[in-house]
């Protein structure tokens, strides 16, 4: 069930692709979330939706916020954000990048490499700094292992380097993977990252959980309350085995707070029947991979699909976006059924889309401009006016 501000904004027609977006659905998903995890420090994920309204919105809350480069500050710090509560997540720092956080107000960093931490007591000596750590990402829809983060024992290493350079050690930090359906591994991970804390020195380190709580996009998953549990079950284990002494928690949601409350409404362009290669329609939208749909790269994430005004027998599809390039197909294996009746100027929508669309929308690929954002109360925001 939609809310209130997003049905108000669907009922309205105006040019299509556009994102309608209700800040008050992100209020309360961190209303429940924080009830679940208690006294858990909250860091909202900007990249998933760096919307304004959003962010005034967390502004209000008490938030803080997970930033990963000066204009994300800067975005944080207009709406109101006081910058110690700001946290720079992003170990993949340029030179003079984490002085200039610093110079805003910025206090707290990340960091996962030996170059990075000799940088950073360059630059911002004194710092708060997390050491993030690599962990088993599995049940995650876009696994993050790689990339990012140091095995164990690079980890307990850097921890030491971060203490001895004239920066402060806080605590660790590690990434489950995005849309991670298993508290399990979160748990996991959890015993990991204090069995490193505690050989690192800290008896009481903070313990930042990252990102990746999911959302019900198709199909259920588990409540937050259930990787609350797991969470501090793992935390108590750590103790009782004399790893650390406690452990002060924060957590990274973007997806769980942005996603409920944006609809994105596109409109079909051509509905084709392509004898020879595929026995089912094909459907081509006025948005696709390249307008805000870059999640669906691999058929990640699989938005539930819905046609207002069409109520009759579905059939499959295979779902597309506007552009000419091959790989702009939304959904090919996913199974997506429409009415059979379905007509090239009809409207589609997409839900649970407000996170990781307009701020993964191609600046004008092929012609097609970013997505829009349309407010309750406030207009629209982005992309090209229309």
């Amino acid at each position: 069930m939609l809310s209130p501000g997003l049905e108000k904004l669907l009922a309205t027609d105006r040019p299509t692709p556009y994102l309608a977006l209700d800040p008050q659905v992100v209020r309360e998903r961190y209303r429940a979330l924080t009830a679940a995890f208690g006294d858990a420090r909250v860091l909202y994920a900007v990249k998933a939706c760096p919307e304004p309204a959003v962010l005034r919105a967390l502004v209000s809350c008490g938030a803080g916020f997970d930033v990963a480069s000066q204009a994300e500050i800067d975005l944080c710090l207009a709406a109101g954000a006081d910058p110690a509560l700001l946290q720079h997540g992003n170990p993949v720092r340029g030179p003079g990048a984490a002085a200039r956080a610093a110079a805003a107000g910025v206090t707290r960093f990340v960091t996962d490499s030996a170059e990075d931490v000799d940088a950073l007591a360059a630059e911002v000596p004194g710092a708060r700094v997390q050491v993030r750590l690599s962990v088993d990402d599995t049940g995650s829809a876009t696994p993050f292992h790689g990339k990012f983060g140091a095995l164990p024992g690079e980890a307990v290493a850097l921890l030491r380097r971060v203490a001895a350079s004239g920066l402060r050690a806080a605590g660790v930090t590690f990434h489950a993977g995005s849309q991670q359906s298993r508290p399990g591994t979160y748990a996991a991970a959890v015993a990991v990252a204090l069995r490193v804390a505690g050989a690192g020195g800290l008896r009481r380190p903070e313990l930042d959980l990252g990102g990746g709580w999911p959302v019900a996009y198709r199909a259920a998953v588990p409540p937050p309350a259930d990787y609350a549990a797991a969470v501090r079950a793992a935390v108590a284990g750590a103790v009782a085995a004399g790893d650390v002494d406690g452990a002060t928690l924060l957590l990274e949601p973007g997806r769980a707070l942005a996603a409920p409350a944006g609809v994105l409404r596109a409109r079909v362009l051509r509905v084709s029947r392509r004898p020879g290669i595929d026995h089912r329609r094909w459907v081509y939208l006025d948005v696709g991979r390249y307008q805000g749909l870059a999640e669906t790269e691999g058929e990640a994430i699989g938005y539930p699909v819905r046609v207002p005004g069409r109520d009759g027998p579905c059939g499959p599809v295979v779902l597309a976006g506007p552009t000419c390039d091959g790989d702009d197909v939304v959904y090919r294996r996913t199974p997506v059924a429409l009415p059979l009746d379905l007509a090239a100027g009809d409207v589609v929508d997409l839900l649970t889309a407000g996170a990781y669309t307009s701020s993964y929308a191609s600046v004008a690929f092929n012609g097609f401009g970013p997505l829009r954002v349309v407010l309750p109360q406030e207009g629209a925001s982005g992309g090209l006016p229309g």
